[in-house]
């Protein structure tokens, strides 16, 4: 079942997390636990033909999710780098960077779950690259893994696109 990229997300509570406004793009507050992580991936290693294994792009210690070439199906702007659609970074963070379809990705940010790369700010990678702020219960980690599909099948070719 294809998810919608059109929903309407609900608004995050609370403030924003503090960031940094360059590479490489950290949480510095807010994390999540590394109980919600370790969830949250667990899911994620789950999807259907997803590949896991350092990320090409990110910090040492990031975790990322790949497609082999026959499923990766989805526009340039599904992919970060090589066939990598998303990462999580390490504990001491707890964020996540995802390719999402523009008009979820202008979503993601307008209601407090993310914010845009900076470098996609700066128009050097696409403006459907976000960071997502790791989950602060279990009702966030609900929203964050219906993105987390959503930016599988934005990479797999099988959502509309925006």
């Amino acid at each position: 079942m294809a998810l919608s990229s059109t929903i309407v997300l609900p608004e995050r509570p609370g403030p924003r997390p503090r960031t940094t406004p360059t590479n490489p793009h950290q949480q510095l507050t807010q994390q999540a636990s590394v109980e919600l992580q370790e969830a949250l991936w667990q899911r994620a290693i789950q999807l259907p033909h997803v590949r896991t294994g350092p990320s090409l792009i990110s910090v040492p210690g990031a975790r990322a999710l790949f497609l082999p070439p026959p499923y990766a199906q989805g526009p340039p702007e599904a992919f970060m780098i090589d066939h990598e659609f998303s990462h999580m970074h390490p504990p001491y963070d707890g964020s996540w960077h995802m390719m999402l379809p523009l008009e979820m990705a202008r979503q993601v940010v307008r209601q407090k779950w993310g914010e845009w790369h900076p470098v996609a700010l700066q128009g050097y990678i696409p403006r459907t690259a976000v960071m997502i702020y790791g989950p602060q219960d279990e009702q966030e980690m609900e929203t964050i893994w219906y993105l987390l599909q959503l930016s599988h099948q934005f990479a797999r070719g099988t959502n509309s696109q925006e």
